[in-house]
């Protein structure tokens, strides 16, 4: 009988033992902020907001991440416009090659962690989204770390889940021109 009480008592520390494993492999894949910065207030004219993009709010608290929700064969991420080209709202050139490139070009840029070091660098993912697919090329980050400075034509840092893409991607998506701006998509690599 003693025997018997051990083997229930082992059993019921292995499933509390197995339970708490699995909750912390859960809690390690959500991707929290990392941090914040305070917005500042943009010199005259050096906030690009074209596309509709977004400038800091002087005194605004933004979150950073380091990380990107964990990737499947099918990611959730939310698309936003952007242009590539030299005086376009990304900026600078395209970190990758350091080069500007045409919006009539599928291109994207990818949340800092999806972007993975410039890993996803000329790498192609595809994008589905309004019942279409496209193969799109990585050549930028999208910063989730920092913002609100000159380097970062004085936006926000980007939120964690951000697929950029060039003016090609939503014209591949048919999403329709007064639409283009947001919209939930999912992503793989191709």
């Amino acid at each position: 009988m003693k025997s018997s009480a051990i083997s229930s008592q082992g059993s019921i520390l292995l499933l509390v033992i197995l339970l708490s494993t699995i909750c912390l492999v859960a809690e390690a894949q959500q991707c929290r902020p990392s941090g914040k910065i305070r917005g500042r207030k943009a010199p005259a004219g050096q906030c690009n907001q074209e596309n509709d993009s977004d400038c800091c709010v002087a005194g605004k608290m933004y979150p950073t991440y380091t990380c990107s929700p964990p990737l499947s064969g099918s990611t959730k991420a939310y698309l936003t416009l952007n242009s590539f080209e030299a005086g376009g709202d990304g900026g600078g050139p395209s970190e990758c090659d350091n080069k500007y490139h045409n919006d009539n070009t599928p291109v994207v840029a990818l949340s800092t962690g999806w972007y993975n070091h410039g890993g996803r660098c000329h790498n192609n993912i595809t994008i589905s989204a309004n019942g279409r697919s496209v193969v799109a090329m990585v050549v930028d980050e999208c910063d989730s770390t920092e913002g609100c400075d000159a380097d970062h034509d004085y936006q926000p840092p980007c939120p964690n889940n951000i697929v950029d893409a060039s003016k090609a991607v939503w014209k591949a998506l048919g999403v329709p021109k007064d639409n283009w701006g947001g919209l939930d998509i999912t992503w793989s690599d191709a």
